[in-house]
């Protein structure tokens, strides 16, 4: 580029402002500004927003988001398996359909850690298909088929922390009978993870005020089966949901009653596979691609709408039926994948 000697003169003036503008910055950021300069600074560090969990839309804790992936870990759900541990904490929880009526949850962790999480089962198909949303994730289980551990691990995204992986991370309940003793820690498996792993995942949901049409409801019964009989009632002195099976409180060993602030309720189609558990009962395959109804209960409301994800690599979107977006509320959230063939969640 050709300067005049203006040209030049106004080239070094502005380097010169540069130069300046750097100094004063480093002053700013070790508190060694001028007065009114380092007190202007400080007014807008003040007022700026604190940084925001992506799973959950709540400020970080010390106002720094976590350089670490989600960390999903599946967790048993039958009778016996209760009361767990470790559930009260997470960012995100997904109850799915499993073979012979039960249902199992994948526990999502960022934010926040769990000290213990049990009992830690086997994972299905399903698993993969919900955390590639996730951007990144570390993912832990005890144990799976062969054609399970190949989902998983054809996902590149998906650090694959089983039990078999590393097993010292992993610990035996002798309180327990197998197979619902095996019980982790969050600080166990994020150690575990591979460093390329180590940085935040993607938001999947919108957080802030919902305004839509909905309709005031107390009480949502999702009748999965006679071993997950699910209802969620509002406790609008808690402000929160709460879960029960049938009349009974959904309890855990280290926190009380299962709550969430979101339950996020998405209707599947659930079809058998040609696989079998060792109690021969086919597997079922959750379709997660293509559209649905959807329910979302926040705030001791119900909003109706739809879901959509068009292929795998795409982030599930729930809407209402004119368009408008989910917003869900700050906190934790439930997700609900509930068989088509059940009917709909009952008032």
């Amino acid at each position: 580029m050709v300067f005049t000697r203006r040209g030049k003169v106004i080239s070094a003036v502005v380097a010169v402002l540069v130069v300046a503008a750097v100094a004063v910055g480093a002053l700013v950021v070790m508190g060694k500004a001028p007065g009114p300069i380092q007190h202007l600074a400080d007014e807008v560090r003040s007022s700026s927003p604190p940084p925001i969990c992506p799973l959950t839309g709540l400020p970080a804790r010390g106002g720094k988001i976590p350089e670490r992936p989600a960390l999903a870990i599946k967790v048993e759900n039958l009778p016996d398996a209760r009361p767990q541990y470790g559930l009260g904490t997470a960012d995100i929880v997904y109850e799915e359909p499993v073979e012979g009526g039960i249902t199992r949850f994948i526990v999502v962790y960022h934010c926040a850690d769990a000290a213990r999480v049990e009992p830690v089962r086997s994972a299905r198909t399903t698993d993969p298909e919900i955390l590639v949303q996730l951007g990144t994730a570390a993912f832990g289980y005890a144990d799976a088929a062969r054609y399970v551990q190949n989902a998983v691990q054809k996902v590149k995204q998906i650090d694959d922390v089983n039990w078999q992986k590393v097993p010292d991370a992993y610990h035996h309940d002798p309180n327990r009978a197998a197979p619902h003793d095996l019980y982790t820690s969050t600080d166990e498996l994020w150690a575990a993870a591979k460093k390329k792993f180590l940085k935040p995942p993607t938001p999947i949901f919108s957080y802030g005020e919902m305004s839509a049409k909905s309709k005031k409801v107390r009480d949502v019964r999702l009748y999965f089966s006679d071993y997950s009989d699910v209802h969620w009632a509002w406790s609008a002195s808690k402000g929160v949901w709460l879960r029960y099976h049938g009349s009974v409180p959904h309890r855990l060993v280290d926190d009380g009653q299962v709550e969430a602030t979101n339950v996020l309720i998405q209707i599947v189609e659930v079809q058998n596979s040609s696989h079998k558990d060792a109690a021969d009962n086919p597997v079922p395959v959750v379709a997660l691609t293509g559209s649905g109804k959807a329910y979302l209960l926040r705030d001791g409301r119900m909003y109706s709408g739809k879901w959509q994800r068009a292929s795998d690599e795409d982030l599930t979107t729930f809407s209402t039926a004119s368009g408008k977006e989910f917003v869900l509320a700050p906190g934790e959230t439930w997700v609900e994948l509930f068989p088509k063939d059940r009917g709909k969640p009952e008032l």
